[in-house]
């Protein structure tokens, strides 16, 4: 659901704080979780304004990090080995992929892109933190961004988009025409343990009762 749309300044953190602080006053509640893509401006602003909230890097774009420092000869072995750190079922087993893309680094001299891998590894992996029923929509942003490649191009063709109100504009009408086509969350019942005060293990809830699931 699409609850805000503010243009900004580059991406800042206050840009974002003023956001977040928008929807504050609209009476939203502190998120449990905020998937971005690692810029930080997104992180600044959730520490002004929602300090208590979870933060989820999206893994497509280490994973694009990643194979800009590798060799193309080399990107295909290396794509298969990170979708195994992706896809691990825990974070035991993610850790553990993890080291084996290090070590396949290590052998084939690309020592920067095993020490990058660790970096935000903690934000990477927050997903475990939550059901395993959500991952498929918590790793990445790409069902977001994903309407947006089109129209930056046209965004950055066409002059009366230059003009931010135009540019707004047409993003906030796009966007909405998009929001109908989003996937539907799995497991939404999920939710009503999620937001209160549920925690999971590698996914898995771990309350003193079952959860009664939303109809």
């Amino acid at each position: 659901m699409l609850v805000a749309l503010q243009a900004g300044q580059r991406e800042s953190s206050e840009s974002w704080a003023g956001l977040l602080r928008d929807l504050r006053a609209r009476g939203r509640r502190p998120p449990r979780l905020v998937v971005g893509d690692g810029h930080l401006g997104i992180g600044g602003g959730l520490r002004q304004v929602y300090p208590e909230a979870a933060e989820q890097r999206c893994w497509n774009h280490r994973l694009l990090n990643l194979l800009d420092r590798l060799a193309k000869r080399d990107q295909r072995a290396a794509k298969e080995l990170l979708r195994r750190v992706m896809y691990a079922p825990s974070l035991q087993a993610a850790e553990r992929e993890k080291s084996a893309f290090q070590s396949w680094c290590g052998e084939r001299g690309y020592p920067q892109a095993g020490v990058l891998i660790e970096q935000d590894w903690e934000r990477l992996t927050a997903f475990y933190a939550f059901p395993r029923e959500h991952g498929v929509h918590s790793r990445t942003t790409n069902p977001v961004e994903s309407p947006l490649a089109a129209l930056r191009l046209r965004t950055d063709a066409a002059k009366r988009f230059r003009r931010v109100e135009n540019a707004t504009a047409v993003i906030w009408k796009r966007l909405l025409l998009a929001e109908h086509r989003f996937r539907r969350l799995n497991a939404p019942g999920l939710l009503k343990a999620v937001f209160p005060s549920a925690v999971c293990v590698n996914g898995v809830l771990t309350l003193d009762q079952p959860v009664k699931l939303a109809a």
